[in-house]
């Protein structure tokens, strides 16, 4: 079987982490286009998409690039593309589909347990309850018409599906780098509230929030399962 050919929707606006956190983890031949500084694909001549995360608001009409990303996302899902969307992402999918996004004023961030319940195979070899890195301050707050919510928390909405289209809340592409560097750089966190982020950053908590890396894997298999190179 060849390998799959994903579009990589990279809404960073500096994308380099983000793009090698992605190559890591996702056995797939990555598209790179930087979403964020205006590049998207011009066709949808792909296996899948990933949409990832940003430090943007779906709702930042300033952004001028969010409303072309997610009109992409929209005419890919009608084209029965399957979607993934990572934070951002995840908000970017349900707003392009019909959901709400709205701000939480508040951050969810650090590592916090997410239940999902063991209705879709995207978890797959996923405890029902799992570890994960956090960091948002928006939250999907209604679902589009018709998803299913698969995963969620005290914070709310941390995965959905719509037909081919997969979004999460949680980052499990994350090093503990990754998850350093964004903990340290969000200046509007109270200094106790982020050296207490920092404290868990720890590799015991690194191993328990890997089970949550499956889903890429899971995600590939999904997306394989309706091209029609899986039979080659």
């Amino acid at each position: 079987m060849e390998r799959l050919r994903i579009a990589l929707l990279n809404a960073a606006h500096d994308p380099a982490d983000t793009a090698r956190n992605f190559r890591r983890e996702v056995d797939a031949d990555l598209v790179e286009f930087h979403a964020a500084g205006g590049e998207l694909p011009e066709d949808y001549d792909f296996d899948a998409a990933i949409v990832t995360g940003s430090r943007a608001s779906v709702y930042w009409d300033e952004e001028e690039w969010i409303a072309p990303t997610r009109e992409w996302v929209a005419r890919a899902h009608e084209r029965g593309l399957p979607i993934l969307g990572v934070c951002f992402g995840h908000q970017l999918v349900a707003a392009a589909l019909g959901g709400t996004v709205e701000g939480m004023d508040e951050y969810e961030i650090g590592y916090r347990d997410v239940t999902h319940d063991g209705s879709d195979r995207l978890f797959d070899g996923v405890d029902s309850e799992f570890t994960v890195f956090t960091t948002h301050s928006d939250a999907v707050t209604e679902l589009p018409p018709n998803a299913e919510l698969l995963a969620e928390n005290d914070y709310g909405v941390h995965a959905f599906r719509r037909g081919n289209a997969y979004g999460v809340q949680f980052h499990p592409e994350y090093d503990t780098e990754t998850a350093e560097r964004v903990t340290v750089r969000k200046d509007d966190l109270a200094e106790e509230r982020k050296a207490a982020v920092l404290d868990g950053i720890t590799a015991e908590n690194y191993d328990a929030a890997c089970e949550a890396k499956r889903l890429f894997d899971n995600f590939c298999a999904f997306a394989a399962a309706r091209t029609p190179r899986a039979a080659d």
